[in-house]
């Protein structure tokens, strides 16, 4: 059958994937809503199709490998904002070594808490763990400690979406009023997606959240040895 051709598979999966996503883009623009952003939308589709296939995760990952793959040059670039924000590193970087310490800190408690609180097993409890990092940090973090890479971007993903649509509510009660405190609160909690909630705060809020999504991964990635070993 023409469909058990991999050419065929792997063409297909790769360009439904890159449509969703495109699509939801374009949604999410016009609707704004927390829910209709292409981190739900995008994997509801493929999640739909999947099963109306009866297709499984394995077969999907395999014939789109290549877009994983790319998570490599995406982490590369992440120094791209380092480098235009180099002076308020020089300025702030303090403020902002210590937010991310306690930031990062307090994510990993937090996840392990709940996964205590849950029951979970070791595999999954190390794949929450990095949870707040962006995706191309988070998988090597959890490759690193010994969790599940792939279920570990899931995690991500639901921290992005819900950290982005609570982060407004969090900003209504507390007196955060300067640039890089509203920045850094979405770039803290909801790597990417906040990022984009950021910039439409504003041009410095967005700056903010970016760079301080791409120091939590560094740092994290950095630090993942040495909680490999602790744990």
């Amino acid at each position: 059958m023409l469909w058990n051709n991999p050419v065929i598979q792997a063409v297909f999966w790769s360009a439904l994937t890159i449509a969703s996503f495109w699509l939801g883009k374009k949604l999410h623009r016009r609707l704004g809503r927390w829910w209709s952003s292409p981190l739900v939308t995008t994997p509801l589709v493929l999640i739909a199709v999947a099963l109306g296939l009866h297709e499984s995760y394995r077969d999907y990952i395999h014939e789109t490998h290549w877009l994983v793959a790319l998570l490599g040059p995406a982490t590369v670039a992440f120094a791209v904002p380092i480098w235009e924000q180099r002076a308020l590193i020089a300025k702030r970087w303090p403020i902002l070594l210590a937010g991310v310490v306690t930031g990062s800190s307090m994510a990993m408690l937090s996840a392990w808490g709940l996964a205590e609180l849950l029951g979970l097993n070791d595999s999954l409890t190390l794949s929450l763990l990095p949870r707040s990092i962006s995706t191309p940090f988070a998988m090597t973090v959890s490759g690193e400690i010994g969790g599940v890479p792939d279920l570990t971007a899931v995690f991500v993903v639901i921290t992005g979406v819900f950290g982005a649509a609570l982060g407004e509510v969090v900003l209504k009660v507390l007196p955060l009023r300067s640039a890089l405190a509203r920045g850094a609160l979405f770039g803290m909690g909801a790597h990417g997606a906040g990022v984009a909630k950021a910039h439409g705060l504003g041009r410095e809020e967005g700056a903010v959240a970016g760079l301080v999504m791409v120091l939590v991964g560094l740092v994290n990635v950095l630090a993942a040895p040495l909680l490999a070993y602790v744990l």
